[in-house]
């Protein structure tokens, strides 16, 4: 089977080097030899058994509306929406590059911005890597002009998609120990979906879609694994369970009080000397003139009349014989406790904690602080550790795609772009005055350690380590800041000579004056 898409030219390496362990950090499908594919089945409860029923399970739950709230609040954390402003721009400061190349390089950086319209979709793109623990990008070129670059870059569904990883092994003479010979990577699509049941031969995989080449495709996973498996997880993995519950929750709190809530009648009707079968008869008849069944849709949260299905709000009726008090009716008292809610809000505070979301963001009443950093909360610094997190494993995709870019115009050589690639940082542009307000509070107690400092200056510190040490200069600084005082020292002389010349002549000419005057 021809294998479609195109690959860059690199160097295979001497096989010098050898592990009798496989790559597997990034969920890939793998296939060792002959033998078939594993390491795709995942059951959760009995409900997912492959990949696209686990992504399916994270779409569902996202769509609930504490779900929805928590993730607005992470995606709005990590791509910042402000006016005027990149979300994203490339820091080159590191990269030893000519200054030529790091302009080539920020150009190309914009033109992948502008094929995937970034600046307006930014959030979109995030939300589905987010929830679905992938994304998947055709990297799509001009096969007569490959070094045009990149001519679009579309999006692909990750139930159609996957990962494949062919692994060779050959067997040490000597020890009897299969060790890696060589392995193969590429990606397995199909409009219909990919297979993930365990235990399917390779040609089967192979027979049931497009077999792409690894360079024509830009994947970045989650980061997440099920160890068992090998299976990318999505971040909301650890919510399903949590969500689920409060869901079940709010069901049951709504069908409570919809059957305690209402005072319930007891009908005691006299059925005289009827025989039992007569008896119950006129008791149902009765019971049908009367009675007028709401029924509870938990899909749809609508009360309806349904007479087919059993009433949530009931009466009781009670035949009485002939001797007794006579046809009679009672009243039931409602439920006392309607109004607890704790365990809704438990199993919301266990959602929230799950996606690692401050918990006190739930408390609408609850206001935000500008004030000090060491009176912002730990939950807060905990969620903005983590949002620094998805976005470093999030920038994947701009690594991705700019090496691709790169190398197809001929800028750089993948030899450059393994040696540079990790100086190539993104800085995500931010909206949250956490940070702000933490580095104003560190200016501050640096500033006031330092007047402290001040009257020992000289004598038990020096200047070098105040700046190092409690200013938390580095070298670069240092010497920028001493050039600058350099240079504000000269003009200072320089503009103070000039004072001193002016007022010289000025007081000659008032001498010469009072001469003549004299």
């Amino acid at each position: 089977m021809d294998i479609f898409g195109y690959t860059i030219k690199r160097k295979e390496p001497a096989q010098t080097e050898r592990s009798f362990v496989p790559p597997s950090d990034d969920g890939a499908l793998d296939t060792i030899r002959a033998g078939g594919y594993y390491g795709t089945y995942l059951d959760l409860d009995g409900a997912a058994k492959n990949e696209s029923e686990l992504i399916k399970r994270y779409r569902d739950i996202s769509i609930m509306a504490d779900v929805d709230a928590a993730i607005d609040d992470i995606i709005n954390e990590s791509i910042a929406n402000i006016e005027n402003e990149n979300p994203v721009e490339i820091n080159l400061q590191d990269v030893k590059v000519t200054t030529s190349v790091k302009k080539s390089i920020e150009n190309e950086f914009e033109a992948i911005l502008s094929m995937l319209k970034f600046n307006e979709r930014a959030q979109d793109y995030f939300r589905r890597w987010y929830i679905d623990g992938r994304i998947y990008f055709h990297k799509v070129i001009d096969t007569a002009k490959p070094k045009q670059g990149l001519t679009d870059i579309r999006y692909i569904d990750p139930r159609k998609i996957k990962k494949v990883r062919n692994v060779m092994k050959e067997k040490d003479p000597k020890t009897g120990a299969e060790f890696v010979k060589k392995v193969e990577e590429f990606f397995m699509y199909h409009e219909k979906g990919i297979l993930g049941t365990s235990n399917i031969h390779s040609s089967v995989i192979t027979s049931q879609g497009l077999k792409i080449t690894k360079d024509a495709i830009c994947y970045a996973p989650s980061g997440l694994l099920d160890l068992d498996n090998n299976m990318v997880l999505s971040y909301l993995h650890k919510a399903i369970k949590p969500a689920n519950q409060l869901r079940m929750m709010e069901n049951a709190l709504v069908i409570y009080r919809l059957a305690r809530a209402p005072e319930r009648r007891i009908f005691y009707i006299d059925v005289g000397n009827l025989p039992k079968l007569k008896a119950e008869q006129y008791l149902k008849d009765i019971m049908n003139r009367y009675r007028n069944k709401m029924v509870y849709d938990a899909n749809t949260g609508e009360i309806r009349d349904d007479k087919k299905t059993m009433s949530m709000l009931e009466d009781f009726w009670l035949p009485r014989r002939e001797g007794g008090r006579g046809t009679q009716i009672d009243t039931l008292p409602g439920g006392q406790n309607l109004g607890e809610i704790a365990d809704i809000e438990y199993f919301q505070r266990k959602l929230y904690e799950s996606l690692y979301v401050p918990v006190s963001r739930l408390q609408q009443q609850s206001g935000l602080n500008f004030g000090r950093a060491a009176e912002i909360n730990r939950d807060e610094l905990k969620f903005t550790k983590f949002v620094n997190k998805l976005r470093r494993q999030f920038s994947k995709i701009f690594h991705d795609l700019l090496k691709t870019q790169l190398i197809l115009k001929g800028i750089i050589t993948e030899e450059d772009w393994e040696n540079m690639y990790l100086d190539v940082k993104f800085d995500f542009a931010q909206d949250a005055y956490y940070s702000e307000s933490k580095d104003q509070e560190l200016i501050r107690s640096r500033v006031e350690l330092l007047s402290q400092l001040a009257q020992f200056d000289g004598t038990y510190v020096s200047k070098t380590y105040i700046q190092r040490n409690i200013l938390k200069f580095t070298d670069e600084e240092i010497d920028e800041m001493d050039l600058e005082n350099q240079e504000k020292a000269a003009h200072e002389n320089i503009m103070q000579s000039h004072d001193d010349m002016v007022n010289s002549h000025s007081q000659q000419a008032q001498q010469d004056q009072e001469e003549q005057d004299g």
